[in-house]
């Protein structure tokens, strides 16, 4: 019978935990300061009167469980209709997650429509679908995905405004 030895198995179980709270930080903070780098060069770049493109800020707030927090978007295009939102969101005032999404866009005479889909993996909730309308002021969208929905409501920054 092999006995256990509590020191050698409570640095063990203390080293798995560790090394997932290392990778989470180091995954969070390079991805955040990216946006981030990002985020504060755009602020720079002069917003035209009619275009949706640049900073966006605002809130999410989920529908299922309610929810909500700040929401960052960078909003790109390639000149063809197809968009690139560069979300940021915070989740409880602590947690700060980034990812992108492709946009198919449609000018209309009064606003942009849009609609696009990104998988955010199975830990996020899996493949996201949104759809939603933007003036050079405004950004709304909804979003949904099999365990979530909810939506985002967006506006220029103060300096842009």
């Amino acid at each position: 019978m092999k006995v256990l030895d509590m020191n050698q198995t409570h640095h063990k179980c203390l080293g798995l935990p560790r090394l997932a709270a290392a990778l989470f930080l180091f995954l969070g903070l390079t991805g955040c300061s990216s946006f981030q780098r990002d985020w504060k060069s755009a602020a720079h770049v002069p917003v035209a009167a009619h275009d949706i493109q640049g900073r966006w800020e605002g809130t999410w707030l989920s529908d299922r469980n309610g929810h909500t927090d700040q929401l960052r978007c960078l909003l790109t295009t390639n000149g063809s209709g197809l968009y690139q939102a560069r979300f940021r969101a915070k989740y409880r005032k602590i947690f700060t997650f980034s990812y992108t999404v492709p946009l198919q866009v449609r000018e209309t005479p009064a606003q942009w429509e849009f609609q696009g889909d990104a998988n955010l993996g199975w830990y996020a909730g899996g493949l996201y679908h949104y759809e939603g309308h933007a003036t050079p002021t405004n950004f709304f969208s909804t979003y949904r995905c099999p365990s979530d929905r909810g939506t985002f409501r967006l506006k220029r920054p103060a300096s842009e405004k």
